[in-house]
This record gives structure tokens, sequence and C-alpha cells, in this order.
């Protein structure tokens, strides 16, 4: 064997058999036949394998051995790519500690609080992840004060957290993309966001204000296009209505990129060219940002890592012998992938 502390992935790779059939094996769980489990210990020691006390304690002890990923629809995922590789990351990192992650599915006109309420009462979870933080968000505030245990992916409006998150830094990439588009000219921006209080929606918009602020120019000009997130006509009539503006801008940011596909789609029908006439920037770095003729400019924002990061604080505030004593939190800077939808500006814009 390799040298080398052996992982619980380690012996499942060996054995063919999945990394939560090990831990269960190990814990001695009932659903595992006497003959799987004889043959995973002979090699887990064989391997020289260490289990795992805490994560052993979270299979053996716990009510369930799941955790619980709460996906509203449409409010998490119908144009975001992302959402694949996130529940994969997610799934991943709770596998090799030998916990299983489930979905669970909401209508959107079924409250997602209902939900969560319903899933603590009965403890068919020990755990969950939440998605699409808002500004103000009533199922932190349930789960909050029922002490049970959940990381966010996102953040609310609070000064001071008080629960685990894991976010990316939105803030800072809008900065970045506003100087970027600055120093190639641009003094006419557009932003292109949503009505719905997303505080990834608060922050990237605070950072852009921000970074105009900072330069103190005059000649900057911002306006402000804004649809509900999820209704395509009014997505479209706003986004038209800003590009057909007398003085319209020459450089927009777009708050998602499935927005900031709609801009050049829009833009395309107004006959403006992209990046000569205008240019776009969004941010998630969805599979079709790639393939949008031009390339969409955007932000990765790093779904894996964020992914595995709340699964990591998950299994730790399960644990009794690893929980922490603050709630923890972790803030991913977006990387800025540069493709051919942004350019230097005109000096007279057309249209």
């Amino acid at each position: 064997m390799p040298e080398g502390r052996k992982t619980i992935k380690d012996v499942a790779r060996t054995l063919g058999v999945s990394a939560a059939t090990v831990s269960r094996a190990l814990a001695g769980h009932s659903r595992i036949s006497p003959e799987t489990r004889a043959r995973v210990e002979q090699t887990a020691r064989q391997m020289g394998y260490m289990p795992n006390r805490a994560a052993q304690s979270l299979v053996a002890g716990r009510s369930s051995g799941f955790v619980g990923l709460i996906l509203t629809d449409p409010g998490y995922g119908r144009e975001a790519s992302y959402l694949g590789e996130f529940i994969g990351a997610l799934g991943a990192g709770f596998a090799e500690h030998g916990i299983d992650l489930f979905l669970a599915a909401i209508p959107e006109q079924q409250s997602e609080l209902s939900v969560i309420r319903n899933i603590v009462g009965t403890r068919r979870a020990d755990g969950l992840i939440i998605a699409r933080t808002a500004e103000v968000d009533p199922r932190i505030d349930f789960l909050a004060a029922a002490r049970f245990p959940f990381v966010t992916h996102g953040r609310t409006a609070d000064e001071v957290p008080r629960h685990a998150w894991v976010d990316s830094d939105g803030a800072a990439a809008f900065a970045e993309a506003f100087d970027l588009l600055y120093a190639l000219g641009h003094r006419r921006f557009g932003l292109v966001t949503i009505e719905e209080p997303m505080t990834f929606r608060m922050h990237r918009t605070e950072g852009l204000l921000r970074a105009i602020t900072r330069r103190g120019d005059p000649e900057v000009s911002l306006q402000i296009a804004t649809s509900p997130r999820y209704d395509g006509a009014r997505r479209h009539a706003a986004i038209g209505a800003l590009l057909s503006h007398p003085w319209r801008p020459t450089a927009v940011l777009a708050l998602i990129d499935g927005l900031a596909l709609t801009v050049l789609e829009e833009a395309a029908a107004l006959g403006l060219s992209v990046p000569d006439d205008l240019s776009v920037i969004g941010f998630d770095n969805i599979t079709s940002a790639a393939l949008a003729r031009p390339g969409l400019t955007t932000f990765d924002a790093q779904t894996a890592l964020s992914a595995r990061a709340s699964a990591r604080m998950l299994v730790a505030q399960m644990s009794a012998d690893t929980r922490p004593a603050l709630p923890e939190s972790l803030l991913i800077r977006p990387k800025l992938v540069l493709r051919a939808s942004h350019g230097a500006v005109r000096q007279t814009p057309r249209g």
C-alpha cells in the first residue's frame, strides 16, 4: 500500500464500494450484511485505516444518517448549471464522512419553512444546507432557535452573522468588474438585476456603488434595469428599454449570467455589436457563458469549493467532538474569467 494515512475513500476504492458503505460497516450499521462488514473490517485493518470516531458517531448515533439540501422550484437552479456541480461536490463532501445527502424539492407554491419545520420535527435529517439566502430569512431564525445544525449558501444582511455560512465575495467581484471597464474608457454603466431581496443582489450592488464612489468621477453614470428573476417577458422588456435609452450605457454588469445572456440577445436584436458597441460582464460562469457568441466575460464563483466547505462545516456542527464554539464562515473570492464580451469604449458610441 502507498505510504501515508489511509482514508475511508482509500478503503472504499480498494473494495469497489461507496465510502458510505465502508463507514456504515465499520460502525456496525444494521443495513450492512455481516459478510460485507467482515470484508470491510479486514481490508481496513490490512490497510492500516484508523476510523474517524466523530464521523462514525454521526452515522451510528444520529437518528437518520442523512443531511438535506432544500430546493424550491423555480427559486433555485432553473437557469444555473452550477447547481449540478454544487450538488455533486456537496454529496462527495458528505460521503467522505459516510453521510448521505437527500434533496427536498419543494413546489413554488409550498412554504419552504413548513418543510424545514417538518424535517426538524421528525428528525428526518441530522443537518440542513440552506440555499438562496435572503436579506431577512425566517428559515435561519427558525433553525437557529431550534439549535438544529445548518449551513447557509449565502449570508443574511446581519452585520454580525449568527450562523455558519459560505458565500462568494460578490462585492469585490463587481468592484473589480467596474475597475476593469473604467480603465477601458467606459463612463456610462448599466446594472441588470432582480427584484427578489436576495443577499447576493445586495452585496454585488453595493460593491459596484462603492467602486463608483471611490472614483469620484462626475462623468460616471449608472442606469439600473430590474425585473423578477424568473419572468422572462419582463426581463426582456427591462433590458430592451435599458439598451434603447437615448443615453444608453456602453457597459453593462449583470447580476447573474442568465441576465447577461439576455443582454446579449437584446443587443443583437437592436443591432448593437458586443463588445464594439456594448461591453457585458456576468457572474457565475455557467456552461452557457462559454458557449455564447461572443463568449461571456464573467466570474467563476468556485462552486465546488463552496460546496465542500459547506459540507465540512455542517459535519463539524453535527459532531460533539468537533463542534466549533462560534459559527464558522468562509467568504470566497470569485475568479474573473476573461472572454470576448468586453472591450474598450467607442469614442462615439452607436445607438
